[in-house]
């Protein structure tokens, strides 16, 4: 059942992207992994009458207690899961009531946090540190430089082919978003200019990654999380502010928006620059940016007038008088 799951409606049916189908390999090679632990039986062994809520929830513990994931990981995980369990229900009525509980899991909530995102002058000591003497400080630079310009996520970064990327008067680069979309991001003359330089140095063809690792092919995220890593310690002795702080690759991607946002351009033309579904989503960072809240408090804030003191007009004091 778990085969056809993947071979048919995963891949056949549903046509769903590798990122989709990897991310459900993952998640079931782990609950195969705990499932055999705990109940001593091996993967070929195991029924659908092992594969009921209790396990699951179990698993779902094991994740975050044991592995240490985060509540959105462990949703994650658990929409895998869920996405099997109604694909048992259909094809097997016998187990409704097993894929039921189940569906019933919830999903946990979670807080949401402020987003991190970078000032201008920690941009530009990050942009800074790599050592352009080296072939990694090159591609480093032109891939952060890649990350503040487009705001692209990790994955869309890494899969950024020579051939995507437009050099002219108007130069562009072409990104493959969530749901195989695609959008074409511009590119401003600073980056343009590095990518130039870029090419010459490396001598890349058209079909490889514009930012690979030393063997040519494609970074992975662990590769960029480290790189990243070791150009915020190096940037650390020329901007102090920068030490001690958890700062990952999508926090880029909220810089972008977020200086995007505060030149003052349209919060509907962030959310196409970033490939968000609808601008709803990027209403977090107008929360995150203190300044544009004290300016919106400065608008609503009655306008200061001198003190004076009170004096009442005639025709209240000839009523007064009247009185």
């Amino acid at each position: 059942m778990l085969q056809r799951f993947f071979a048919e409606r995963l891949i056949q049916q549903q046509n769903a992207s590798p990122r989709t189908v990897g991310a459900y390999r993952d998640t079931f090679r782990l609950l195969l992994t705990y499932a055999e632990r705990e109940r001593g039986k091996p993967p070929a062994k195991l029924t659908l009458g092992d594969f009921n809520a209790a396990l699951v929830l179990d698993f779902l513990a094991h994740l975050e207690t044991e592995r240490h994931h985060t509540v959105r990981s462990r949703n994650a995980r658990l929409a895998a899961v869920r996405a099997f369990a109604h694909y048992v229900a259909l094809q097997c009525p016998p187990t409704l009531q097993l894929a039921q509980q189940i569906l019933a899991i919830p999903m946990k909530r979670f807080e949401r946090p402020l987003l991190e995102y970078l000032s201008r002058d920690e941009v530009q000591a990050v942009l800074a540190a790599p050592d352009t003497s080296t072939w990694c400080g090159r591609r480093d630079r032109v891939m952060f430089a890649l990350l503040y310009n487009t705001g692209a996520r990790v994955s869309e970064m890494i899969g950024i082919r020579v051939a995507d990327v437009t050099l002219g008067a108007t130069s562009s680069v072409r990104l493959q978003g969530k749901g195989r979309k695609q959008r074409t991001v511009p590119l401003w003359k600073e980056t343009a200019a590095e990518i130039r330089h870029w090419l010459k140095y490396a001598d890349l063809r058209t079909d490889q990654p514009l930012v690979p690792n030393r063997s040519g092919r494609a970074m992975t995220r662990t590769n960029v999380a480290e790189r990243l890593a070791l150009a915020i310690t190096a940037a650390t002795t020329q901007c102090p502010r920068l030490a001690g702080r958890r700062i990952s690759p999508h926090s880029w991607r909220h810089t972008t928006a977020m200086h995007l946002l505060q030149a003052g351009v349209d919060i509907t033309v962030i959310a196409l620059w970033l490939g968000h579904e609808s601008p709803v989503t990027t209403h977090g960072y107008v929360e995150a940016d203190l300044a544009m809240k004290e300016r919106a408090l400065d608008t609503l804030a009655p306008p200061e007038t001198k003190r004076k003191r009170y004096r009442p007009s005639d025709a209240v004091l000839k009523f007064l008088e009247s009185l």
